[in-house]
């Protein structure tokens, strides 16, 4: 990362994150893994070690992280090669297809979670991959979940009521309650003044994408009131295990859609256009 921004993708590139595998064989000094063990390889593939951030239990900040898939060779393959360091055994509860999600929405999603604290009434702001795990995380914590949504997208806020949310619509309406804090899932900057609208003073508004576009100007005192804004990045090893002892207990259950690797991009377009049902996942034709 460069000034707090992700660098360039390395091209040309195998794409590809969220990864179930089998081992077929480890490198010298590798302990904890063997060949045909299953694991997964998440978004945020190597970091340095050595830096500041690094030391202190905080490797997704580190200066020199490279990701799976933008700048390490990806899914997209028949074989990868990965750090071991940032790979993880996955619980056995879940197969191939539904285990790949919990690797970037369920370990992004568990981090915003963490990050919003402990009030119980919580806000999501778009109900996608990541939002439809975390909700079932935050309902077996005892907390009540308010879904927003696209505006008109009545599926989406039928699916965030299936999954337990108390109350579900559009992005620009008001929640029956003020929240005690909301996660925005959704990489769009104009709900952040919205969201801070929507919580309690003391409350925090925490923004679990990457990208997202510009926030606009909001009133200073939409935020005064101890109100916060929060940004995630990327997750720690720390996040995924977790998650992955966590999910299991909950259970988390995902809700996948199979697509054959030969129509990502049909996957892409489905995601762009707010057709998917939970997460997308790809098969390879080995698998």
């Amino acid at each position: 990362m460069v000034d707090g921004e992700l660098k360039t993708p390395r091209l040309p590139l195998i794409p590809g994150h969220e990864i179930v595998a089998r081992v077929i064989s480890c490198g010298p000094g590798v302990t904890g893994f063997a060949s045909g063990m299953r694991i997964g390889i998440p978004w945020l593939g190597w970091a340095c070690g050595t830096c500041p951030q690094c030391r202190g239990g905080r490797e997704n900040l580190c200066s020199e992280a490279r990701f799976t898939g933008y700048q390490i060779d990806g899914g997209y393959a028949d074989r990868v090669v990965a750090d071991a360091r940032f790979c993880f055994a996955l619980p056995d509860a879940y197969d191939d297809l539904h285990a790949a999600p919990l690797l970037c929405a369920g370990l992004i999603g568990w981090r915003s979670l963490v990050k919003a604290g402990d009030g119980r009434r919580l806000g999501i702001y778009g109900f996608g991959a990541a939002a439809h795990i975390v909700i079932q995380v935050a309902r077996w914590q005892g907390r009540e979940v308010y879904a927003f949504t696209r505006p008109g997208d009545e599926e989406a806020q039928r699916f965030a009521k299936s999954m337990g949310a108390i109350w579900a619509g559009p992005s620009t309406a008001s929640p029956p309650e003020p929240l005690d804090a909301a996660i925005l899932f959704a990489p769009v900057g104009f709900l952040v003044p919205l969201a801070l609208q929507a919580v309690r003073p003391g409350g925090r508004v925490v923004c679990g994408g990457i990208h997202m576009s510009d926030i606009p100007s909001f009133p200073y005192d939409i935020l005064w009131g101890e109100r916060e804004i929060v940004s995630v990045a990327n997750l720690t090893r720390r996040d995924a295990e977790e998650f992955l002892r966590l999910a299991p207990k909950v259970p988390v259950r995902t809700e996948v859609e199979r697509f054959d690797l030969a129509d990502a991009n049909s996957a892409l377009d489905a995601l762009r256009a707010g057709k998917l049902r939970g997460a997308a996942v790809l098969v390879p034709p080995s698998s």
